[in-house]
């Protein structure tokens, strides 16, 4: 069943997360220490890569505070929410940007864009999209200081949606480390794993990892849920 398991996901599980997924199908509670023997025994481990992400500096428009101050919990859905923008590689030198929103209440994502450019126009699409879900709700919105964030038209949006603001200090990505784990997961456990040869197939593996790590993949600290089932118990 690990092996099965393993070729499903493209390899990506560590034991942590074979462990998990492993006493969900048997409804058992094996030790991670027994999984972690196994997968030695047969031959398998992660297939995760890392790489560091690149920033560029901006000037300014309007600056927000670090409200949320690392306080990466919440009590509720749609109490505080982050973003970002990431870069991919596809083709010869072509490049895409990814801007998505995490609900920091189960690390859900709330909405995303797959864009050609790294522009304005992209990060409104996101929020556009994500307020368009909201009920009554008027969560903290958390970002870092890309030009896109601190300019007067996301200001202004946020405003016509009653919901406040906060920023990252400069030159500390770790004040939006949820978006930064984000980012990483989805790049190593599906974009180093393949080569994409169009804009299109880089959307479609896009859809396909999210609809999973929404859905699908079961966290320790969500109590062996998917954000999704997380998110329904809240409901």
């Amino acid at each position: 069943e690990i092996k099965a398991l393993y070729i499903k996901v493209d390899g990506i599980y560590g034991y942590r997360r074979m462990t998990l997924n492993i006493n969900r199908i048997f409804e058992r509670n094996f030790n991670y220490k027994r999984i972690y023997r196994l997968m030695r025994v047969a031959g398998i481990q992660s297939v995760i890569r890392r790489k560091r992400k690149s920033y560029k500096r901006s000037v300014p428009q309007h600056v927000a505070e670090n409200v949320l101050n690392r306080e990466f919990t919440a009590e509720r859905p749609n109490e505080k929410w982050a973003t970002d923008v990431t870069e991919f590689k596809y083709g010869s030198s072509k490049k895409a940007y990814l801007s998505a929103i995490l609900d920091l209440y189960d690390g859900s994502i709330v909405s995303y864009v797959l864009g050609h450019s790294n522009n304005n126009n992209l990060v409104f699409e996101t929020l556009d999209q994500a307020t368009k879900l909201l009920n009554g709700d008027k969560p903290l919105i958390h970002s870092d200081r890309g030009y896109q964030y601190t300019s007067h038209g996301f200001k202004r949006r946020l405003d016509k949606a009653e919901m406040a603001q906060s920023m990252s200090r400069v030159g500390r990505c770790i004040d939006n480390g949820p978006m930064e784990s984000f980012w990483g997961t989805l790049k190593c456990e599906k974009y180093y794993l393949h080569k994409y040869n169009t804009f299109e197939d880089l959307l479609i593996a896009v859809e396909e990892y999210i609809h999973f790590y929404n859905h699908d993949r079961y966290q320790k600290r969500l109590n062996g849920l998917s954000p999704m089932e997380y998110r329904a118990k809240a409901a």
